[in-house]
């Protein structure tokens, strides 16, 4: 992402996703008004005004003072454009500075190898596949009436687990979900995690595999 334009002195701000809030905007497979306002933050090819955002995304105006204290949207003096890249061309770029260990995988909820740095093809197809049984795990047991297993999972290799080996980390983009599999610590509080989400929403159906 670039910053460009300055504001002019008196100008309204323009408002950018958190990387807290892009975790918090696309936690959900079917996201409530909220999550879906966050959203609309990155559904341009550069960050909005506030007055812009207030005025397109419904829930907005009563979300702005509670985003703004959880530390979800940020206030910027000047607009940021969004990636110009092709998606698959920097996703191993991006995701590598998501993982402690700068390896990590970006895989589609059925299975699919979308992205890896760092890792071997055939282990991120492992993972990828790991990720696709994690999916229909927590889609099972929230038939049962729990929705826990739908947040994030981390595999540890020691018995103190405090730092994990892997982690698993469930993204939604427009009813599409995706994993970030990450080795070692992993460093969500990274502006490459807005960066990964704002492209893969700019390149919308153009980055999907076929499920077939």
């Amino acid at each position: 992402m670039s910053a460009v334009t300055p504001a002019a002195e008196g100008a309204p701000a323009w408002l950018a996703l958190t990387p807290a809030g892009a975790l918090h905007a696309f936690a959900q497979r079917q996201p409530d008004e909220p999550a879906r306002a966050l959203q609309a933050l990155l559904g341009s090819t550069e960050t909005p005004t506030q007055a812009a955002w207030l005025a397109a995304a419904p829930g907005a105006p009563a979300l702005l003072a509670q985003a703004l204290a959880n530390g979800w949207i940020e206030s910027l003096p000047r607009r940021i454009e969004g990636p110009e890249v092709r998606l698959d061309d920097f996703v191993q770029h991006v995701i590598a500075s998501l993982s402690g260990e700068r390896r990590a995988v970006l895989a589609s909820e059925t299975g699919f190898c979308l992205g890896r740095a760092g890792v071997p093809q055939d282990e991120a197809d492992v993972l990828s596949a790991a990720a696709a049984d994690y999916s229909d795990f927590a889609l099972r047991q929230a038939r049962r009436g729990w929705t826990g297993a739908q947040g994030y999972a981390a595999f540890h290799t020691d018995a103190e687990m405090l730092l994990p080996a892997v982690s698993f980390v469930p993204l939604w983009v427009e009813g599409v979900g995706y994993w970030l599999i990450l080795y070692g610590e992993p460093l969500l509080n990274n502006p490459a995690l807005v960066e990964l989400l704002w492209g893969i929403q700019e390149a919308g159906s153009r980055f999907l595999l076929p499920t077939a």
